[in-house]
């Protein structure tokens, strides 16, 4: 069915809305990066009235971000890595196999995601208090705790678009596979994983994305040598001043792991999301 004009010019303008809303705070971060402190804190100006990278210096000096930035990047590739392989597993399992329980199992497992975060705050906290009590393993303000308590959030969601994923792969390659004397865990690492690999794309980039800019948890659960990048850029606020080029700065830094990774794998991430939701 071919657009008509009418159609095509609504398009246009919905998209130019849309462009609009998105483009104009890039905009804005992105110049107020380039502005001294005291233009910033004099009035607003959408053009520059002198451009100069030392915010960008800056940054790295007013607070510790070369930490905080390795504390997020170690924390997040590692709770990444574990929801990955743990989410491949289980939605093996409960793709290929037909057990007691495999119902109420995927029911729970997709109602986690009904609650907000915030319920588990309390809760993990207390546990990982009596875990330290009871068996001298310290996860209160450690990047250990940290990983588990990012692993609760996005491992529900990537079971249950893993397991979707690997329905929609037929099972006559699972059968090919025994006919050639391969084991179950030789059919999932030579026959399913290559072809869910646009779905195992879109589950790393979704539990990378949750853990990189997750505020509120690691507020809690993070002292001054755990600190990630989200939780640090509040720093650049004191008592006696706001340092907002700088906060724009560091923010536009922050935000390069994602958008780049999102931008390189962008066309299995969308597969993988359109497979797995439609099973």
């Amino acid at each position: 069915m071919r657009e008509t004009t009418g159609e095509k010019i609504f398009r246009v303008v919905v998209l130019s809305v849309l462009s609009v809303f998105v483009l104009v705070p890039l905009y804005v971060m992105a110049t107020t990066a380039l502005k001294p402190l005291g233009d910033v804190q004099s009035s607003f100006s959408w053009i520059p009235s002198r451009v100069t990278l030392a915010p960008f210096v800056q940054m790295w000096e007013t607070v510790p971000l070369a930490r905080y930035f390795l504390n997020s990047l170690i924390v997040t590739c590692a709770a990444t890595l574990f929801s990955v392989l743990v989410a491949i597993l289980a939605a093996y399992a409960v793709s290929r196999w037909r057990f007691r329980g495999r119902g109420p199992f995927m029911t729970t497992v997709l109602s986690t995601q009904m609650f907000p975060g915030v319920l588990f705050l309390l809760p993990l906290y207390l546990i990982f208090v009596n875990i330290d009590t009871t068996f001298g393993i310290t996860l209160v303000g450690t990047r250990l705790g940290l990983i588990i308590t990012y692993l609760t959030f996005s491992l529900p969601f990537s079971v249950w678009m893993l397991a979707g994923y690997f329905d929609g792969i037929p099972r006559e390659l699972d059968d090919a596979g025994k006919v050639d004397g391969a084991s179950n865990m030789g059919i999932l690492l030579r026959i399913i994983l290559p072809a869910a690999r646009p779905g195992i794309v879109a589950v790393a980039i979704y539990a990378f994305m949750t853990a990189w800019g997750e505020v509120l948890f690691a507020s809690v659960m993070t002292t001054e040598d755990s600190r990630t990048l989200a939780v640090g850029l509040r720093q650049y606020a004191t008592q006696t001043n706001v340092y907002w080029n700088q906060i724009l700065a560091a923010s536009l830094v922050v935000s390069v792991p994602v958008v780049a990774g999102f931008l390189l794998l962008q066309k299995n991430f969308v597969a993988g999301l359109t497979a797995g939701a439609v099973k």
